[in-house]
């Protein structure tokens, strides 16, 4: 078994639809090209935690962030959002942006900021997981970064 902190780049299609559709996450936008950006602990076929991100030049929105019952409150969840925070930043990426139905608390902890939907990017309100997967509900969140040099 792999180490379930060791976070990799590009997790299997199959896994990733497997592991979203059992949380109750939305799958139905997510294409190859989504998976470039997606990145993924335990073993391929079977991956414990995930998270994607959508990259819209200097702002991103942090997705699908899954973390499989059996290993919750180890740390893993916050480990990849790390993970995909230190990769935005490495990419000169100022803000990095997100939905949720459960995870506010969470996401608050992290440095994540409740904002109104009205004051969401064009390219992030032109998502489909924005205009058409997450409930208008769903808290919108942001979180500025400091890109490296």
């Amino acid at each position: 078994m792999s180490d379930p902190l060791l976070i990799r780049p590009r997790p299997p299609r199959s896994s990733v639809i497997a592991l979203l559709k059992s949380q109750g996450l939305p799958v139905s936008d997510l294409t190859d090209a989504h998976l470039e950006h997606f990145f993924y602990a335990g073993d391929d076929g079977s991956p414990s935690g995930l998270v994607g991100l959508e990259i819209y030049n200097s702002v991103v929105l942090l997705r699908s962030l899954v973390v499989a019952e059996s290993v919750r409150s180890q740390g893993l969840g916050s480990a990849l959002v790390h993970h995909a925070e230190q990769f935005a930043e490495s990419h000169k990426i100022r803000s990095i942006y997100l939905l949720t139905t459960t995870a506010e608390t969470f996401f608050s902890r992290l440095g994540y900021r409740r904002l109104d939907r009205a004051q969401a990017p064009t390219s992030i309100a032109r998502t489909p997981e924005f205009s058409q997967l997450c409930p208008a509900t769903s808290a919108f969140m942001c979180k500025s970064l400091q890109p490296n040099g």
